[in-house]
């Protein structure tokens, strides 16, 4: 019935919630929260700890306006309450630099004893809050509707979707539901830095619901399917068949009639271990300077080559980190989830253990007070207007009134 209030009473109803479900969802806001923190509880400054493999860093545009510095949890908390503070997520390799030069002379609260500067840490333009090619912030206070972002694993930028250089952003590898199939992403700006990764089977790229290869593409030719559908076959101009090297495929009559270069095994290990790839990571394809995307699949790092050719070409290129398990998002949410499983266990411990310490009389005054609480609560629900908000005055009313009652009962 219009103009009656009804469908007001009708929208509130559909936003009610039980306790259950409130406790459910602030149980899944903290396990998201120490997902992004890696489990710091943000009470000590992790500068002792030197360049950490990987952790939630912030950046205080407040009292770092160039956004040449971060800071760690704790910090962010103790040191820069109620500034301009970007969240970064996490960082690798990183040391805090709360209070140090870069600070202005506002010392650390945490840890006031440090190096004027951190030099390792490496600083790009998210610090200052900007994201992408396109150097927008995030949320865009511009945007009618956010787009989803994404990390690069190598460079730590977040990118739109619609800007890291595909076609059609149904071209990134997700299921039905619209979930990632991808375990890493490299950006189309990393990615000429990787271009050893198409040495590999293609078991390590995740495949997509969206493919840009039909079927009776793939099989003609024996086409073999790479990154994002692009083929790790192709023809020359003249008919020849090249891998995904641009070397020409030969058979085994040719190899009689003519000479063929075959590229170089790979050195071994210390160990004797031969290289996964078969050949030296050195050379380059034909494609190797294109810039596209790569989406990772599950696992996909420790398919790498460990030999000791392949290790020594990770370090020159600077990115040694990808054989290191403790520096994947995976590793690092997997490790936050066992401090939170820990620290719920030693909260449930000591819960227990104070109850067991109290005698018959004083577990009863306990439940009592329990009892009291939630009598007083529901009396307060009861009479309360349903069509206003709760304030916290109203809040502080209800024990004002329980303290009163328990006087009079004493």
């Amino acid at each position: 019935m219009a103009g009656d209030g009804s469908d007001a009473f009708a929208d509130e109803a559909e936003s009610t919630v039980t306790i259950g479900e409130y406790i459910e969802g602030i149980e899944a806001e903290e396990l998201e929260a120490d997902l992004v923190l890696g489990g710091d509880d943000g009470k000590e400054c992790t500068y002792g700890d030197g360049y950490l493999k990987r952790q939630a860093v912030f950046s205080c545009l407040t009292c770092v306006p160039d956004g040449v510095a971060g800071v760690c949890t704790a910090c962010s908390l103790a040191c820069h309450d109620g500034h301009e503070v970007v969240e970064l997520w996490t960082k690798r390799k990183f040391r805090c630099d709360c209070g140090n030069s870069k600070f202005g002379g506002h010392l650390c609260k945490l840890c006031p004893e440090k190096d004027s500067e951190n030099p390792a840490n490496s600083y790009n333009h998210n610090f200052k809050g900007s994201y992408c090619t396109c150097g927008r912030p995030y949320p865009d206070p511009e945007a009618k509707e956010q787009i989803e972002m994404m990390q690069c694993c190598l460079c730590e930028d977040w990118f739109h979707e619609n800007h890291i250089g595909l076609n059609s952003v149904e071209e990134i590898p997700r299921d039905e539901e619209g979930e990632p199939l991808y375990e890493d992403f490299i950006c189309h700006k990393c990615s000429p830095v990787c271009y050893f990764l198409k040495l590999y089977p293609d078991t390590i790229w995740a495949s997509s619901t969206q493919n840009s290869t039909s079927q009776a593409d793939k099989n003609d030719s024996n086409v073999t399917e790479g990154p994002l559908g692009h083929s790790n076959v192709e023809k020359h101009e003249n008919g020849a068949i090249l891998d995904h090297m641009g070397i020409e495929k030969t058979t085994i009559e040719d190899n009689c009639t003519k000479d063929v270069t075959v590229p170089e095994k790979a050195n071994l290990d210390s160990s004797g271990r031969d290289c996964k790839i078969g050949m030296d990571i050195n050379t380059k394809s034909v494609d190797s300077e294109k810039s596209m995307p790569f989406f990772m699949s599950k696992g996909w790092r420790d398919t790498l080559c460990r030999c000791k050719t392949c290790t020594n070409f990770y370090t020159e290129q600077g990115i040694a980190y990808l054989i290191d398990k403790e520096d994947s998002i995976d590793e690092y949410e997997k490790i936050a989830k066992q401090k939170r499983e820990k620290k719920l266990e030693q909260q449930e411990g000591a819960e227990t253990n104070f109850l067991n310490s109290l005698n018959h009389v004083q577990k009863i005054e306990i439940l009592s007070g329990i009892n009291d609480m939630k009598n007083e609560f529901q009396s307060f629900l009861e009479s309360f207007d349903s069509s206003k908000p709760v304030t916290s005055e109203d809040i502080r009313a209800v024990f004002e009134n329980l303290t009163k009652k328990k006087q009079r009962l004493s």
